[in-house]
């Protein structure tokens, strides 16, 4: 007997009894439709957090001025300014990795624009600022080197801004008053959305680092080129690790940080917090696929245990096709088929039960999903082999039913 032969009559077994079929199926179609629909939350989690942290910008490390000693007392993270712009410019001229170097100052303010307000992050940047956080302009022109060098007074609005001071109206060469000083809008950043953090980064207006420091925010009377942080970009294709490392050296230097003193600035590599974020992702993805898995094991047991009743139900049948010459070989074969067959119906319909789970957890719980097709063939490989794995010992126990027992059984 041939295996499509086997499988014939395996629809036909099955078809007799087809709400008992129906309910043994069950089982594999939850668990498979499980996997799929948790596999699909953990993915859309694990790429959300991977959006995410690159919307910071990409091969990026951030310096801020860190915690100092004053009097022996340890001053937290950015009490005190102690980067400046002298310390970005060597960064970019004496390390060939980094491609950009873009110091920035920030502060909190309202923006103005006729009778409407709104309270925003102000940030004084200078030209290379877009570039190192790999943020395009959606309309408009981005600041430039003149305008860092001659303090003027424009302004690049985040997507948030712009829509509660002008709606659905064009900024672009609009008055706004930043701390009452009149700005012209001269561009229109792309949407970033929400970072890792939880904070909107759309919420906010670069200004010239010199405008910002003389008209808007002010400068440390300690040294009115210090700044608060310098952000980075190292060039593709650069190991991350060792542009901080060189990083480290050249600013300890230039602060003439002796050895065993502790640095007074903090390098940030974005890199560690995403693999970091993404490792815990996956574990969660694990998580669940493990939870959803148990629905599977369950309904191999099921598996099990309906074809052992089969087996005990159609024992004269075995018995009668054993004398008319079937082997135990083919007795195996059907009832092994049988319960794949069993397997593999319940695991075709889970995986439309998990694009479909999928598609209404996005919908109704607005979360993010991704079904991959490697988890589709996974779940239904993992389906079949429930069916082989249970169905084997039912399989074999009617394979070695002896054919005069067999026909005498009632």
């Amino acid at each position: 007997m041939n295996v499509w032969e086997s499988v014939r009559i395996a629809l036909r077994a099955l078809r007799v009894n087809k709400l008992r079929s129906a309910l043994t199926m069950l089982g594999i179609i939850i668990g498979v439709g499980a996997v799929i629909a948790m596999v699909g939350v953990g993915a859309g989690a694990q790429e959300s957090v991977t959006e995410r942290i690159e919307s910071l910008g990409s091969n990026l490390i951030v310096a801020t001025s860190g915690s100092v000693t004053s009097s022996g007392v340890r001053l937290g993270q950015g009490t005190q300014y102690t980067l400046t712009e002298d310390d970005a410019a060597a960064v970019a001229r004496e390390i060939q990795v980094v491609q950009v170097a873009a110091p920035s100052i920030k502060g909190k303010g309202q923006v103005i624009f006729g009778n409407l307000n709104w309270s925003t992050d102000i940030y004084g940047v200078t030209e290379d600022y877009l570039e190192a956080r790999d943020w395009p302009l959606l309309a408009g022109r981005s600041l430039g080197p003149e305008d860092v060098d001659g303090a003027t007074k424009v302004a690049v609005l985040g997507q948030t801004t712009a829509l509660n001071l002008f709606g659905e109206a064009d900024p672009l060469g609009q008055i706004v008053r930043i701390q009452k000083v009149p700005f012209t809008v001269i561009g229109l950043l792309d949407e970033k959305g929400e970072s890792s953090y939880g904070y909107d980064q759309d919420d906010l207006v670069l200004i010239p680092l010199s405008t910002a420091k003389t008209k808007v925010l002010g400068t440390s009377l300690a040294n009115p080129r210090s700044v608060r942080k310098i952000e980075i970009k190292i060039r593709p294709g650069e190991d991350l690790t060792e542009a901080e490392a060189e990083i480290r050296t050249l600013l300890r230097q230039r602060h003439r940080l002796q050895p065993g003193n502790d640095d007074n600035f903090k390098l940030g590599n974005l890199t560690d917090v995403l693999e970091a974020k993404e490792q815990a992702a996956q574990v969660m993805t694990y998580l669940l696929a493990a939870i959803a898995s148990v629905s599977l094991l369950v309904g191999g047991i099921g598996i099990m245990n309906i074809m052992l009743v089969s087996v005990t139900e159609r024992t004269r049948e075995i018995g009668l096709r054993m004398a008319v010459g079937a082997s135990d070989q083919d007795i195996l074969l059907q009832f092994l088929v049988e319960a794949v067959t069993l397997a593999v119906i319940g695991g075709v319909v889970g995986i439309a039960a998990g694009l479909a789970g999928s598609r209404a957890i996005s919908y109704f719980a607005e979360w993010r999903t991704l079904v991959m097709p490697d988890t589709i063939v996974l779940a239904f490989g993992f389906a079949a082999a429930i069916g082989i794995f249970f169905g084997f010992y039912p399989a074999r126990k009617a394979a070695r039913l002896d054919p005069i027992e067999a026909l005498r059984y009632e």
